[in-house]
């Protein structure tokens, strides 16, 4: 015991000529990795997917002293108030009615623990480890029983029925060791076989009483965030609710679910019409955007006329160019081409040319790369929604602002704004007046640039990227070549052997089937326009036979022939 207490770092902090004793006790987080656990949605995919790290005590204990002693710092230590008003000196003393956003961790670090002890015990049990399902159960009851505790100090008030449930999944809990212990003392195969099913049955009343029981914990403290946004007036407390709701869209879809449902999107929308927050725009929007990852929340953007709100944003000059970009991401967001549903539609039609002249604005002033890969994704979601939008952005001159961007290292500056550079050229390029707008800009050698795109290291996402790039700039070009001017100046640009080379070389489109497709169909339409460009053999193989022939000729090839 004294060998255990000498590890335990000791501080001595004196404030008012008081002497205190703290002792920082060792904390640790372990995570379980199992990933077959028959727990809901909730338990499986949100909180597995959360990332926890091992944090020095002391470290923890310093980060957490500057809430617990802020305000005693700047209003009793002088011997003064900040201010006389009595309102304004109580918003910033700590409120016990605001949600811990390190209790609400703390809850869902425990949930996690628990479900991950949930899945090891359903493992045991298959293989019938008994000793080892005994202690599993043994480890699942007490950190359940901690987890009921910790949640008590952080909830304001407990109902009969929360006390209920509580009780009943912390008496199945001691059922289960209870039963499992009894396992470990017989080797009767039909004593063992019928405990078996009865542990099972328990097993999964548990894990659905666990469930509910965090459902419920969550929507309480979801509950309590969204009335300090209604209800406060105070920028500081409205902001601090609004990182909360964001910390909590970082668990996962059903934690976005929960905050749609909860009517977290009509509490955000609410501050981003009122100019009074203007300095809150920004993470409102964020934190919009992130919730908006789930079908209820673009179903309630959309019951609040939510897409007005944010192209009344955007056009918005006199609002900086930060917020403008978040309200670019929710834009991008919600109009992710992935989605199957398509209930904002109507409302995009509506505000489409505002939406689109203020997002090509965007692109065209921005001052730096991240700003430009917002707007230009939503652009280019947008242009997915409906020809009007190819329509709208040809007259408002997209073209050469793009072409110009693409040019310009500072604004489009890795393979992903150069994806939606090219997705922009890809949909427009089906409108007959593209083709002379890429003739007028050089737009032939911008995208013979695109067919050389190469990831600058070694990670799958970029290499991914370069390969959209290869792949859609030879869509664009197939579908500008049907003018004759754009297949004449494409064979000029020498778009041909490198189109040839994409084809046979596997290590230049990174043994990427779409690329190759791309390029094939791109290869015949300047074919039929210049055949002269072709050589015999490269006809012959990849121009004559049939796409699909063509395709499993050069699929298979494992080195250049150029």
């Amino acid at each position: 015991m004294e060998s255990d207490m000498a590890c335990i770092p000791t501080l001595y902090l004196h404030q008012d000529q008081t002497l205190h004793y703290i002792q920082v006790l060792p904390k640790t987080v372990t995570m379980a990795s199992s990933q077959e656990s028959a727990l809901c949605d909730f338990l499986v995919t949100p909180l597995q997917r959360m990332h926890l790290i091992r944090v020095d005590s002391v470290q923890r204990w310093m980060e957490e002293l500057r809430y617990m002693s802020e305000v005693e710092c700047m209003c009793i230590l002088q011997s003064k108030p900040i201010s006389v008003d009595e309102d304004v000196q109580s918003e910033l003393i700590v409120n016990p009615e605001q949600p811990s956003r390190d209790g609400l961790h703390a809850l869902l670090k425990r949930a996690l623990i628990v479900s991950g002890e949930l899945s090891k015990l359903f493992q045991k049990l298959e293989k019938n480890r008994w000793q080892r399902a005994h202690s599993t159960a043994v480890r699942t009851n007490c950190h359940v029983r901690s987890l009921v505790n910790e949640y008590h100090s952080l909830a304001r008030s407990a109902s009969a029925v929360r006390q209920q449930s509580e009780q009943l999944l912390l008496d199945k809990c001691m059922e289960l060791t209870v039963l499992t212990e009894r396992c470990t003392h017989t080797d009767d195969e039909y004593f063992l076989k019928t405990m078996k099913e009865s542990i099972l049955e328990i097993l999964t009343a548990v894990e659905e009483s666990f469930s509910e029981m965090i459902d419920a914990a969550l929507t309480g403290e979801i509950q309590v965030l969204l009335r300090q946004l209604e209800s406060s007036d105070n920028t500081c407390a409205i902001g601090m609710a609004i990182d909360s709701l964001l910390d909590l869209t970082q668990e996962g879809a059903h934690l976005c679910s929960m905050l749609a449902k909860e009517g977290a999107v009509v509490a955000l929308f609410k501050i981003c019409r009122q100019d009074c927050f203007r300095s809150l725009y920004a993470s409102a929007l964020r934190t919009l955007a992130s919730v908006c990852c789930v079908d209820e929340g673009i179903q309630q953007l959309e019951k609040v006329d939510g897409i007005l709100c944010l192209a009344d944003i955007l056009a918005d000059e006199s609002i900086n160019e930060a917020t403008r970009s978040e309200a670019a991401a929710v834009v991008a967001q919600i109009t992710s081409p992935h989605y199957a549903f398509t209930q904002h539609l109507s409302s995009f039609l509506e505000n489409m040319e505002d939406m689109v002249t203020a997002l090509l604005n965007l692109c065209q002033n921005a001052s730096s790369g991240e700003v430009f890969l917002l707007a230009s994704a939503a652009l280019a979601n947008i242009t997915f929604l409906d020809t009007m939008a190819g329509e709208i952005l040809l007259q408002l001159g997209a073209i050469g602002v793009l072409f110009e961007a693409f040019q310009d290292q500072r604004r489009v500056d890795t393979p992903y704004s150069k994806d939606q550079v090219v997705t922009i050229l890809a949909n427009m390029s089906v409108l007959d007046q593209c083709a002379l707008e890429v003739l007028q800009h050089n737009g032939v050698e911008c995208l013979l640039a695109m067919l050389s795109e190469k990831p600058s290291s070694s990670s799958p996402a970029e290499g991914a990227a370069c390969e959209r790039v290869q792949q859609k700039a030879a869509v664009t070009l197939a579908r500008l070549s049907r003018h004759p001017l754009v297949a004449q100046a494409a064979a000029q640009k020498h778009c041909i052997p490198r189109l040839i080379e994409l084809c046979r070389s596997p290590a230049e489109r990174n043994n990427s089937d779409s690329v190759l497709v791309a390029c094939l169909a791109a290869l015949r339409r300047l074919a039929a326009s210049c055949p002269e460009r072709i050589q015999d053999s490269d006809f012959q193989q990849l121009i004559k036979p049939r796409l699909v022939d063509s395709f499993l000729l050069c699929s298979n090839m494992e080195e250049s022939f150029v």
